[in-house]
């Protein structure tokens, strides 16, 4: 049986499946914020979570594309840190402190 090199993998089709599973990943963290979650503070952390989650695979599929920009991806490739940065931000703000 023959072994498998790493020039035997299509690396750019494993970190695809791997972003749209962390799509996948986001859009249920933003589901269950909004029906699962009971906590408003809880259901925001959710929210920011799949939002960091979303818009970072969505940046990282925009950077594996093999196509040209269109509108909507510059938009999103603009868009897309601002979002992140806000999410983290603000669940920076709602964490508990730290007792040490």
């Amino acid at each position: 049986m023959p072994e498998l090199a790493l020039s035997d993998w299509d690396v750019v089709g494993v970190v695809r499946m791997l972003s749209w599973a962390a799509t996948g990943l986001g859009l249920g963290l933003w589901l269950w914020s909004w029906f699962g979650e009971k906590d408003a503070i809880r259901r925001l952390r959710f929210s920011d979570c799949g939002v960091v989650i979303v818009f970072a695979a969505t940046l990282l599929r925009i950077v594996i594309q093999d196509r040209a920009m269109t509108a909507i991806d510059w938009a999103l490739a603009l868009l897309s840190p601002l979002f992140i940065l806000a999410a983290l931000w603000r669940l920076s703000r709602t964490s508990r402190p730290w007792s040490g």
